[in-house]
């Protein structure tokens, strides 16, 4: 914790706090700390305890991600409030944990649109690379009817399941793409240079055309 708090930049803090994270330390420093430590899941374990997000960041990159029981983790993802520690969990332990797929079913159902939206992320994550046994035209429908007045970051989770479904399924992407114009949603969201627009037609079809360039 004293290694951490020295590595604490204001300026960090600043930007992170911008997105929700109440954290002021480079990702890269952080990066390298784990790295030195290397697996550790009872130091993971009591980082996490300390409610402390870079703590709790450090403790993701240290954990055994398969070592963690099924209520372990529901636990875990209610307390990780901030988006990147929610991110980080979903993706870098959730996912290579034997119970995603249980986890999966049960947070996209949630009543909470934080849970929900990891939910919808491992739903997104099977759409690209094991879609066998989903229901994609279930999924659209539940996208369609939801996605409009979702909360921030599950409107996001579901925008980008809807992406997904409209480049890896071509036999979905008509209709992925004619919800996408029909609910607008993050159509005029701000995109850099050289970046690709988060708006699911756009995306779509630039992934498309990217994958049919190869």
């Amino acid at each position: 914790m004293a290694e951490l708090a020295e590595l604490e930049d204001p300026r960090t803090r600043e930007v992170n706090e911008k997105h929700g994270d109440d954290h002021g330390v480079n990702l890269s420093k952080l990066r390298a700390l784990a790295k030195r430590l290397k697996t550790q899941q009872e130091l993971a374990s009591r980082l996490w305890e300390t409610n402390d997000t870079a703590a709790r960041l450090l403790a993701i990159l240290i954990c055994r991600p398969k070592a963690f029981e099924r209520d372990e983790l529901d636990v875990m993802l209610r307390e990780a409030r901030p988006p990147k520690v929610h991110d980080w969990l979903v993706n870098y332990v959730v996912k290579k944990n034997p119970h995603s797929e249980e986890l999966r079913r049960a947070w996209s159902a949630d009543p909470d649109p934080v849970v929900a939206s990891a939910g919808w992320a491992l739903t997104t994550e099977r759409v690209a690379k094991k879609p066998e046994g989903l229901d994609l035209a279930g999924l659209l429908d539940v996208i369609e009817a939801e996605m409009k007045d979702a909360p921030g970051r599950l409107q996001w989770a579901l925008n980008h399941c809807l992406a997904q479904i409209g480049i890896e399924h071509a036999e979905y992407r008509t209709r992925a793409i004619d919800i996408g114009e029909r609910l607008e949603v993050l159509k005029d969201y701000p995109t850099s240079p050289g970046c690709t627009s988060p708006f699911a037609p756009v995306w779509i079809t630039e992934m498309v055309r990217r994958q049919h360039d190869k």
